[in-house]
């Protein structure tokens, strides 16, 4: 190769390398209702979990970019999902750590280039039920709920019954509860009854059965 052709060669595979664009790849989400980010690893965050994916080119030149988004659980040797669009959203279900990569090609290359991998790890399920509340109206325990320690749980019904068996509440969202009323009138204090069906992100099913004891003239102590 004369020096004339090697000097075209180089200016050749400069002009193409100016052309390709910068990348952060980002995952968006929302945590304890606030909006949060990263660009490398989520640890330990709770299903069912919405992430948005960008990768937020810059300095695009004319050539056109190609994306992928590839999914792979952590153990796996293949993808379980590839995406093709420069912003996607994926809701994570399942529990395990899952790397998400955005790989990019151009006409002008022979494969497509990874440029970065994101980790999302989601937490194993937690669900307790507790068996007693104080719906006394002093703001404290008044609603019979799902403990707070509760995590990964991507299916939940739940019924209150009395002594009867007479299916007097049920609710399926897992921030909801009983407030101790039947048609809009307070029950009488006395034990009740709880059936929970959840399903977590690591696939563990829960059948919770238990008493609940309803304490209307409860007052919590606090020290004075």
């Amino acid at each position: 190769m004369n020096k004339s052709r090697f000097l075209a060669t180089l200016l050749m595979v400069f002009c193409l390398l100016q052309l390709h664009a910068d990348f952060t790849p980002t995952a968006y989400y929302v945590l304890d209702g606030e909006e949060s980010s990263t660009t490398d690893m989520l640890n330990d965050a709770q299903a069912p979990l919405l992430v948005t994916f960008k990768a937020n080119p810059e300095n695009l030149g004319d050539e056109p970019v190609s994306y992928e988004w590839r999914f792979q659980k952590e153990g796996s040797t293949s993808t379980f999902l590839t995406r093709y669009e420069e912003e996607t959203s994926y809701e994570f279900r399942e529990s395990g750590t899952t790397a998400v990569s955005l790989y990019v090609s151009y006409p002008s290359s022979d494969q497509p280039e990874l440029i970065s991998t994101i980790r999302i790890n989601i937490s194993n399920s937690l669900l307790e039920m507790p068996n007693a509340f104080s719906p006394n109206g002093d703001g404290i325990n008044d609603i019979y709920k799902a403990k707070s320690n509760y995590k990964s749980i991507v299916e939940f019904k739940a019924i209150i019954l009395n002594r009867w068996g007479q299916k007097i509440y049920e609710w399926t969202d897992l921030n909801g509860g009983w407030d101790g009323t039947w048609h809009g009138s307070k029950v009488k204090a006395g034990v009740y009854f709880v059936i929970v069906k959840a399903k977590g992100a690591d696939g563990r099913n829960y059948e919770i059965k238990r008493d609940v004891n309803l304490m209307r003239d409860y007052t919590e102590q606090t020290n004075q």
